[in-house]
């Protein structure tokens, strides 16, 4: 049985969703008995773990807790895909939640055999974001496919918050 990883965008638009969930069956078919292995960040590692299950996969979770902040049970959907985890592994680094974020995404591509990358192929992005984690993967000679569908878009988020009233 393969074990695929996966690492991807969080802010997806709601028509993209079922695009790389699309996707991404099309990939996990491909691979037969699939394991995944995922943060569950919402967006694409909630879709990957969607897609495992309707592939009749098993999936296990790798979560970043950070320090300060809200605790993973408070998410409603986040508890429900738990249910369905062969295995959860919390991980939690002293400091910036950053910090918790990528030793997470980098168990995922330790643990994997394939880094499937929900991915428009931007460098930028935050610390153990999805370009810093398929830099990992690579680095440590992981396969990497990338998966960003035709029309597959991110949500536009202000930097600036927008007045309300």
């Amino acid at each position: 049985m393969i074990r695929i990883g996966v690492t991807g965008h969080i802010g997806l638009e709601p028509s993209a969703r079922r695009l790389i969930r699309g996707a991404i069956v099309k990939e996990l078919r491909k691979h037969r008995p699939v394991h995944g292995v995922t943060c569950l960040a919402d967006g694409a590692d909630r879709i990957f773990a969607e897609a495992v299950r309707a592939c009749r996969g098993t999936f296990e979770a790798v979560l970043p807790v950070p320090e300060i902040g809200a605790a993973p049970e408070e998410d409603r959907d986040l508890r429900d895909l738990l249910r369905h985890a062969t295995d959860v592994t919390k991980i939690t680094v002293p400091g910036l939640p950053e910090l918790s974020y990528e030793a997470a995404s980098r168990e995922v591509v330790e643990r994997c055999d394939l880094l499937l990358a929900v991915w428009d192929g931007s460098p930028e992005g935050a610390r153990g974001g999805t370009a810093e984690t398929v830099a990992f993967a690579v680095s440590r000679g992981k396969t990497v496919e990338r998966i960003w569908p035709e029309g597959a878009r991110r949500l536009q988020i202000s930097p600036f918050p927008l007045p309300v009233g």
